[in-house]
This record gives C-alpha cells, structure tokens and sequence, in this order.
C-alpha cells in the first residue's frame, strides 16, 4: 500500500496549529487538571486530522496490468496512409507483454473505435472505419482515448500522424490530461506523395461599377507540371473559360472581366484537370458589389405582370421571371434590392425559396411587395410560412366576413414510399389545416396503405391540440390501396349538413383497382362533395389523379418540390373555410402614410381585395369599407415590407386609369429600397473558422454580427469582443459561401458575402514536428522510430486509488464528540475507588455512630 496525498499544500496549515498547541501546552499543560491535559491531547489529533482530510488522502495498491492506446489518424490529408498506419500497429503486436492491453481508435473531425480494449488484440480491419474526415482533432482524441480505458491504469497513447490539427488544440488539451499515469507517443506518418492540383486563392474586387474592368486573380498549385482549365461563372451562369499550364509549385493567373450586371455578384472559379488527388480543393468563390441604379425583381404567378411597364425603368433595372424561375440561392436574391410577388401562389414556391427571402429582408435589407389576386396572400397557401412572417399582414380572416360551414376529408397515403421528408411534410401539411378550422368545421383524417386507417374520426374538433398530436403520430406502412380510403371519406361526409364539403386526396404512389372512380365521385356532387389532389414524386399516378380533381371540381397539384405540401393544403383549407375574395367595388380609407402625396386628393374606386388581417405594429395607408387592410407596411429587420392586397390588373379597377397610378408603384418600390446608412465594415480571415469584422472609421462601439448560408439558413456564431467596434466571430460551417450582416448601435449595417475555403486538410503541407515532439516530450514519451517501442515497460506504476478523506474526517468528527462529551460530563472515576467509598461507608465505626446518632433522637 502506499499513501498518496492529491492536495498536499494543506499540510502547510500545520505549521499555525502546532506553533498554537506548543505554546498552549509549554504555558498550560503542568499545571492542567488531568481532564484538561486529555482534552487538550484531543484537540491537537483532531486538528491534525482535519488538516490531513484537506490534503485529500488516498491509498494506492500497486497492481501489474498497463494499457497501450493507439490512435490512427484517417483525416483527408492523410488519406492511403491508413494501411500503412495498420500494418505498423500489427508488426508490432507480438512485442506485448501479457500484462498489457490494447486499444486501436481512428480520429479526424470524430472519434471510433476500431479495436475496443483487450489483453488479446484482433487482427485489424481491412478498412478503417467511415467518419468525418474534413478536420484534425488531436486535442479530441487525446481527451476521450485517455477516458476509454481503466484510469487507474498506467497509459501510453500512441498517435500516428501528421501533426497537422485543424481543430483544437492539442497543447491545451495537455493541461486538462494532467496525470502521472499518462504517456503520449508520436509515430509521425509524412503525407503520401500525390497529385494534386488545388486552387489556393481567388480574389475579386469587393465593389466595382457597372462597366468597370474588374481584376481576378487565381492562384493554383500544383505537385507537379500539367495541362488544366479554369472555368469561371457568375451568379452560377456560366462566365469564361481559360486553358492553362501549371508548373510544379505556384501557379499565379490574372485576367479582367468587365462589370456586366449589378448587386453582389458571386464570382467562381473551378480547376478541371485529368488527375487530381482531391476534387475539394479545386473551386473557390468570391463576392462582388456592382454599383449601379437600384434592380427590382418582378415574380409573376404565370401570367405577365404589368408593373414592370409602370416602374422608371430609366432609374430602376427590372427584371421579371415566373414564380417556377425564382433563384434557390441567397446569393442569387441578394443581387436585387427588392422583390415583388403579383399574384404568385405559395404552392408554386418552395420552403427554402422563403425561408431566403426572409433571410434577404431581414438580415440584408431587401424589400419585399406582395401584390394581390387570386393566388395571393391566403388563397397562395401562405399561412405559418416565412412569408407571412415578413409580410405587414395575417393570412387568417378576423373580420366580419361570410363563413360558411366546412366538412374536410384529409384522406393521406402512409405506404412505405412515402417515408421520410413526404411523411413528415404530409403531415406538417394536416396539423396546420386543423388550425385553419373553426370550432363549428368538422374534420376527418384518414391515412392508407393497403387499406384505411381512420386517424381522426369526422367530427367538429373539439381538441385541435389532440387532433394534431394524432396527425403527427401517423407512422408509414406497407402498399398503395386508394380507392376504399377514397370511397370512405364520401360516405364519411354525404350525410352532413353543411354548406361545402371537401376532400384532399395526397399519395404518392399508383393503385390498381376495377372500381368505378367516376360513380363514386359523381355520386359525391350529388352530395355537394367537392375533390381536390395533390400528387408527389415522379412514381404517382398523374393521370388518374389529375382525372379525379377534374371530375370532382376541384384542383389538381403536381408536386416536385415536396416542401410545397403544407402550403397546398393551408390553400385547399382556406379556399373551402373562407370567403376571402371580396369583389364589390369600394373606395378605400385613406390614412396618413408615405403616400400621402399622392392620396392627398382621394383615390379612385377599386373593384376587388383579399380580405387579410393587419398586424398590430403595421402602417396601414388604405383600407376597405369593412375594415380590412387594402395597403399596409412595416419594417422587418432591416427591410421594408408592403402588403398591397387588391391586385395590379382588373381588380384596381379605376387606379389603373387613375394618372398617379405609375407613381404609386414607383412610390412603393422607393419605399421597399434599402434606407439605412451603409458603412463599409471589414470582414477578414484570421484562422480557420475565425474572422475578424472591424469598423475602419471607428464610429461603432458594439457590433451585432449575422450569418447565413446560401440556402437562407442561420449559421451559429461565437463573437468575442476584441476592441470598440472590432469582434472576432468564430464560425463552423461548410465550404462555400457565407454571407454577413453587420449593425451597429446607431442602426448603420453592411452586407458582403466571404468564402469559407476548403479546409487545411486538403492542403499539402508537411508534417508538424515542432507539435509531436512537444506532445511527447511534455507527457515523458518518445517520437518512435521501432513501433515495437509502444510495449517498452512503462515509469509509472497501475494501481487502485482508494480515496480515505472521509474515513479520516469521520475519525476526526468522533474526537471532536469525545471532546465535547468530557468537558461535559468529566472523567469517569474507576469501579474500585467507587467500592472503597461503599465498604468505608459499611465499617463497623460508621455504624456505631449512627445508632449512638438514633438513641440521641
């Protein structure tokens, strides 16, 4: 057994205690009573005691047994070294000793296990197993390879790389891994020699103007000669391309390109080339601001709009695309200062198209317009989507409007095809629709495969949240069977009493059947029973359901884009539970607003509106006679947002013969554009996965920092104050493009759009030796040039800790006790002089005396 004290710098507190009891007893002790000097004994072993319980005491019993960790290291740049790496572990193996086990893990980004701990260690795989191998961690393996095994065991960790970390730090990860039981070994692994072609840098002007010649410059290296071309593009359009020739080393290429269009530009270059060792490290992007007039973009629903006639296409560059032709990129978007959709409906218009148009508005400035008609606001299907969020108004209907009373069938396809986003979005899609319900709707909700399954019984929903817990529930099964889930909803709504009654039929498969489609859903018009169908993927039956919907008066929806799903049903809910479409002609209340120049003399009569509810903090500058909003705004994030719920054709009526009538939409788009002050913060790469924005006029003293990745999705920042108007922001994210905006505390802000290159990983680099060595010479291990070394014995000695800090405090807390209980009560006299006392008390003598004493009485 050997004592062991963790914390020995308590034993200090000794020197005070026995300086106090010295002089206590050399003043006091002689002369003390003989409890005092026992108390006194006491109190001495119970402070000492105390003093020790601080020190933390344990107790080690040697044992024999020892552990040798290996760690392989399969990230990118050492990608066709992992059998090298095994067979030098597995050369090595017969060199254990018996009392040692083995332990084999694979790191990168991640951590596995390959070999868990064992005293007869396996062949090793042929392959190593498959992780994320974009980033080196050593710190990480370090940390949970040291955790692994038994910690009372004596340790060597075995690391076999390059050295080169990409994420952590391994030096520091030494300061959390503290132990005199733990050894770290390096067996450097040097970077096979490969063929590589990477493009290393790329940069454009971050502002030109329009016209102006701007200068690229692409810098490519390579391990050795070779033939390549350099393909650039624009806004992902194809741009130029160059043939090149590089030689061994850097290879340094400059050209000019005029500034064709205007906004951001994403600028990319691509390296094409017969044998390359990574395809990863082959493109890079850059970003270009192109100043110009302002560019609006016009998205009409499948009809031309006439707004782009009336804006001054003199100051303003208009561009107008169908709602099918709407880019998928932020990038794409941020090149326009505003958006208006005319008539453009929500099923035509994917989740993420939103989704980066909110970004756009919000985080960048853009503005956005939604212009009225048929497809428009609630009739689009728009309700809970990023749309509506941005937007000035509610889909849902909150005045006084006719309701009428609504049977619903959602009747769903769970087969086994449907598994996965569809399932998932399907049945997002049901949930909002119970939430488009009133209390006196009545629904039910069928789900099939093979055959029904009644989800949710037809009846008024009484519990909208159990109904959508229900929804959600659904799980997906075996075949395709549509017909009887079909004939079940007709016979589930013929009986009711209501004024309109639909079914929404959604698969996404095809089902054989020789019953009669068309009896059926005649039979259902009889009963005023409306269907609509939505087909998804490629596999559904289109004609058949396409079929349907036209026999049963309602609407067909081919899916490609699934995200689409939830907002054909709001459409579909809306259209049978609303009246939302309000077509007598009124003219509009004006209210005090931007417009007030143009309403100051009234305004003609409009013909038709989407009835809408506007929010509590918007600008309403028009309304109808019931109380509904006609023209409203608001500013969302840094954008503008307008709601302008009659439409652009018809529905205007006399506004569209009205003389203001090209200066009220260019009043609209001034409105939309950009207004706050832009100040040109910078935005650098200090390290990987850290940059630096910095206000160069250092007007700003707190930077408020957003990023967003090309698909309109939020990215998840660290942001570390550096100085007044200066923060580092550490950011983990793919390669590609990332875009930042940047405010301040005076609502100043700036966008610009930076590279997030391929990672060190893929660049030919050397090995780190400064870092192995420090690895192993801080921890006491070797840079091995014999892997056989790993079983060499080990300076340290395995054994069992067992803590005793709580046995010594409580022998401590039992002297205390003994202590109190003496001064209280003294020392107990011995039994014999107790019996002295009782036999002098008996004597004859005593007796005597006390019957002389009783005579006198």
């Amino acid at each position: 057994m050997e004592l062991r004290l963790d914390e020995p710098l308590w034993l200090f507190l000794l020197v005070p205690a026995i300086a106090y009891f010295g002089w206590f007893g050399i003043k006091n002790f002689t002369t003390s009573s003989k409890l005092a000097k026992v108390v006194y004994i006491l109190r001495i072993a119970t402070v000492a005691l105390l003093i020790f319980a601080l020190a933390a005491p344990s107790l080690l019993r040697p044992v024999k047994e020892e552990q040798v960790i290996f760690l392989l290291d399969r990230s990118a740049s050492l990608e066709g070294m992992e059998k090298e790496m095994a067979t030098a572990i597995e050369t090595a193996l017969p060199a254990k000793k018996d009392h040692q086990s083995v332990g084999v893990y694979t790191f990168a980004e991640d951590f596995l296990s390959l070999i868990p701990m064992t005293a007869e260690p396996e062949v090793l795989p042929a392959e190593l197993a498959a992780g994320e191998e974009g980033h080196t961690n050593i710190a990480r393996a370090l940390e949970l390879a040291s955790n692994s095994g038994d910690p009372n065991l004596a340790t060597r960790l075995v690391v076999l790389t390059d050295g080169n970390e990409t994420q952590s730090s391994a030096l520091e990860s030494l300061n959390r891994l503290e132990s005199d039981r733990l050894q770290v070994d390096i067996w450097p692994v040097e970077q096979a020699v490969q063929n590589d072609m990477a493009i290393s840098s790329f940069e454009t002007p971050s502002r030109a103007f329009l016209g102006e010649a701007q200068s690229f410059s692409v810098t490519v290296d390579a391990d050795a000669a070779a033939q390549a071309r350099l393909v650039f593009s624009v806004n992902d359009r194809g741009l130029d391309i160059k043939e090149i020739e590089l030689a061994e080393g850097q290879n340094v290429f400059n050209y000019s390109y005029p500034a064709n269009s205007e906004g951001l530009l994403k600028y990319e270059v691509r390296l094409e080339t017969a044998q390359d060792a990574f395809l990863e490290n082959n493109s890079l992007a850059s970003i270009t601001e192109v100043s110009g007039n302002p560019e609006v973009l016009v998205v009409n629903g499948g009809e031309p709009s006439p707004i782009p006639d009336l804006l001054d296409t003199n100051n303003l560059r208009v561009t107008q695309m169908s709602s099918d032709q709407l880019p998928t990129s932020l990038s794409a978007i941020l090149r326009y200062d505003s958006i208006i959709f005319d008539n453009v409906s929500g099923t035509s218009v994917g989740e993420q198209q939103m989704n980066i148009i909110e970004q756009a508005v919000q985080q960048f400035g853009v503005g956005f317009m939604m212009v009225g008609g048929e497809q428009s606001f609630g009739l689009g299907g728009y309700f809970k989507t990023p749309i509506e969020r941005l937007l000035p108004v509610e889909m849902e209907v909150k005045g006084k409007h006719e309701l009428p009373s609504l049977g619903l069938m959602i009747v769903m396809d769970r087969s086994g095809s449907m598994m996965g986003m569809k399932m998932e979005l399907a049945k997002e899609a049901a949930a909002r629709s119970v939430e488009l319900l009133r209390p006196d709707d009545t629904l039910g909700v069928i789900a099939f495969d093979d055959h029904p399954w009644e989800i949710l019984p037809t009846a008024k929903v009484t519990d909208p949240q159990e109904a959508v817990d229900k929804i959600l529930g659904i799980t997906p099964g075996g075949g395709t069977e549509i017909y009887g889930s079909l004939q079940q909803a007709y016979m589930e709504l013929e009986n009711l009493e209501l004024q309109r009654k639909h079914i929404i039929l959604l698969t996404d498969g095809q089902s054989a059947t020789s019953n009669d489609y068309d009896a059926l859903i005649e039979g259902g018009k009889g009963n005023n029973i409306t269907l609509s169908t939505v087909s998804i993927g490629q596999d559904a039956d289109r004609n058949l359901l396409e079929q349907l919907a036209t026999t049963g008066s309602g609407r067909f929806y081919d899916v490609t884009d699934a995200t689409t799903i939830p907002a054909i049903l709001s459409r579909e809910t809306i259209m049978m539970s609303r009246t939302f479409i309000v077509d007598e002609p009124f003219y509009p209340i004006v209210y005090d607003s931007q417009w007030n120049e143009l309403f100051g003399d009234g305004v003609p009569q409009l013909n038709a509106y989407i009835a809408t509810t506007a929010k509590s903090t918007a600008s309403v500058a028009l309304e109808s006679e019931e109380g509904d909003p006609v023209l409203a705004s608001w500013n969302y994030g840094l954008g503008k947002t307008i709601a302008y719920t009659s439409g652009s054709g018809a529905w205007s009526g006399d506004f569209q013969s009205w003389n203001r009538w090209p200066d009220f939409w260019n009043r609209s788009v001034s409105e939309l554009l950009p207004a706050f002050e832009e100040i040109p913060y910078s935005v650098t790469r200090k390290e990987q996965g850290v940059y630096t924005v910095e206000d160069p006029a250092q007007s700003s003293a707190i930077l408020t920092v957003t990023a967003v990745d090309e698909q309109g999705n939020e990215l998840t920042l660290e942001t570390e104050p550096v100085a007044p108007g200066k923060v580092d922001v550490k950011l983990d994210t793919k390669p590609g493009l990332v875009f930042f905006s940047v405010t301040n505390e005076n609502g100043a802000a700036y966008k610009t759009g930076l590279t997030i290159p391929y990672g060190d990983e893929y660049r030919t680099i050397e090995m780190n030796m400064p870092l192995l060595t420090t690895l192993a010479e801080r921890t006491g291990g070797q840079v091995l040039t014999d892997m056989e070394d790993a079983f060499r014995d080990m300076p340290y000695t395995s054994g069992m800790i067992r803590p005793i800090q709580l046995f010594v405090l409580l022998a401590a807390m039992i002297l205390f006790f003994t202590d109190i209980t003496l001064r209280r009560f003294g020392i107990p006299r011995p039994a014999l002089k107790r019996k002295s006392a009782k036999e002098e008390t008996s004597s004859p003598a005593a007796i005597d005396q006390l019957i002389k004493a009783k005579k006198r009485g």
